[in-house]
């Protein structure tokens, strides 16, 4: 075994209810080594992260640290054996100061008191030598997110970890803190501690990382040096696709023959901590894609748009007039219709019957003063149940007995019912059928065909060919290019999301 190795992954496969988290994946890191752990969303980068960690158990494989088998029962177990975590949610104590913090659990005491002289003097000396500039005493609610983080990983450093896990530590931070964080990470490089560095931001991945795994669908792709991996290659092997692979499809998407009018009208329009300022109209009659790797600002865009995120930058038009969206009660009285990413947590209210989600948005809309009769409130049900061929016992059984697909149709209803001049459709096809997903992409070309103007953002670039008119990419937060259909195939993409480098890199 290579003496250098100072965490070794072997073979480890993890199942859920029978379906598999990861398979067979191998994971190596070196002693004084930065390594990428890289994938999308459903990849296994969590999964693994917890079997390491003893979090989960693992069904088959091996564990080593150096040459020492191991086997964690407990997220305990696995710092006793030199393996530390940092998590995006900060995992200390803001009541308490950053000294308190730093020695929680295992305070120096004296005639069986804590020594808090003792406490204050290590606690500097250990921030002196990684540089991190706060006090002591100072309570950790005062200091910023990057500090926060930077207290999280010199506890984990003083403990003698071997191991440093950083998971998406830097969503949270501006340039400057992530920089800091970046000089701490190099300083430990230089001590020899391994770390394996979470992220989406590719822009990061090359800034400071040696090398990159990428895991896809729970299994491993590969490992790379990440100056040898040209950054276009790197977005093909995380959505696993070949640049040259089914890059002309085109499917059976129809221009819109009417005038281009704008509906949605977005200058300089952003959100602070989820979405850069961003140009962006969007017409009546069709479909723009927003497209990017997990984290790009693909939902945070729409968001903003919608007044979920209510935009503190910019300007916004809808119809050709000048509005300020507080709320997405607003939105919904100007025409927007809006299907979020996540339908059992922001889409459909699982004790409510179908009917009562279809209707709830257009009741919204009308205000509890002109409340909808039970006729119309059965009408219009029936009328989406029969339109989108929603199988459902009846219109009054709960939505959460319903399968994915047809929780899904359900939320298309309550739009469809509303009349939207603007639908903006957030991973409408994500896990369901591949018939109910046909049904869902023809639905949205009529839309289109209608003169609605309709945003669709999905995982799956085929589909987003397929249906889509135009293309905007994101990366890292921030909108990056705007493909138009002429110019709209996956290697176009894939490059725009890589960040325009030449073939030959």
């Amino acid at each position: 075994m290579n003496k250098k190795i100072v965490l070794s992954v072997k073979n480890i496969s993890k199942s859920f209810s029978g379906t598999k988290a990861l398979s067979s994946v191998d994971f190596s890191l070196q002693k004084g080594e930065i390594h990428a752990l890289m994938g999308e969303n459903g990849a296994g980068k969590s999964t693994l992260i917890k079997v390491i960690t003893g979090v989960y158990k693992y069904d088959e494989g091996e564990i080593h640290i150096g040459e020492r088998k191991i086997c964690n029962h407990s997220p305990q177990e696995a710092q006793e054996n030199g393996i530390s975590t940092v998590y995006q949610e900060i995992n200390l104590c803001p009541n308490l100061t950053v000294a308190e913090n730093l020695f929680i659990g295992r305070e120096p005491k004296r005639m069986g008191f804590i020594n808090w002289k003792l406490i204050n003097q290590k606690s500097e000396e250990i921030l002196r030598n990684l540089n991190i500039e706060v006090s002591p005493t100072q309570m950790l609610a005062e200091c910023s997110i990057a500090i926060q983080q930077m207290i999280a990983i010199a506890r984990a450093v003083d403990m003698r970890c071997k191991v440093l896990i950083l998971d998406e530590p830097t969503s949270s931070l501006d340039k400057e803190e992530v920089e800091k964080l970046f000089e701490l990470m190099k300083h430990l490089k230089k001590e020899g501690v391994g770390i394996v560095f979470v992220t989406h931001f590719l822009d990061q991945v090359y800034e400071v990382c040696d090398k990159i795994t990428v895991l896809r669908n729970g299994k491993f792709v590969g490992e790379y040096e990440t100056d040898k991996l040209p950054r276009v290659q790197l977005v093909a092997k995380m959505m696993g696709k070949d640049l040259d692979s089914i890059s002309n499809i085109k499917g059976e998407r129809k221009e819109f023959s009417g005038k281009r009018i704008p509906f949605i009208e977005a200058e300089g329009l952003g959100h602070q901590g989820t979405i850069k300022p961003f140009c962006l109209a969007i017409h009546k009659g069709e479909v723009i894609g927003l497209t990017g790797l997990l984290g790009s600002g693909r939902s945070e865009m729409v968001r903003a748009i919608y007044g979920a995120d209510k935009a503190d930058s910019g300007k916004l038009k809808v119809n050709g007039k000048e509005v300020k969206i507080h709320a997405p009660i607003e939105a919904m009285k100007l025409g927007m219709g809006y299907l979020p990413e996540d339908r059992k947590r922001d889409g459909i209210i699982a004790d409510l019957s179908v009917r009562e989600n279809i209707i709830i948005a257009m009741q919204a809309i009308r205000g509890m003063l002109k409340p909808m009769s039970k006729k119309e409130m059965e009408e219009a049900a029936n009328t989406y149940i029969d339109l989108l061929k929603i199988k459902t016992e009846s219109r009054e059984t709960p939505i959460k007995y319903l399968s994915g697909g047809n929780q899904q149709k359900v939320i298309i209803g309550r739009w469809l019912l509303t009349n939207p001049q603007y639908l903006i459709l957030d991973e409408p096809t994500r896990g369901i059928d591949i018939g109910t997903k046909t049904e869902i992409q023809k639905l949205v070309l009529e839309l289109a065909e209608k003169g609605k103007a309709v945003t669709f953002i999905s995982s799956e670039l085929e589909e987003m060919l397929r249906t889509c008119s135009r293309m905007v990419v994101l990366r890292d937060g921030g909108k990056v290019g705007e493909i138009e259909s002429d110019d709209l195939t996956q290697d176009n993409i894939m490059k725009t999301i890589a960040g325009g480098e030449q073939e030959n890199d």
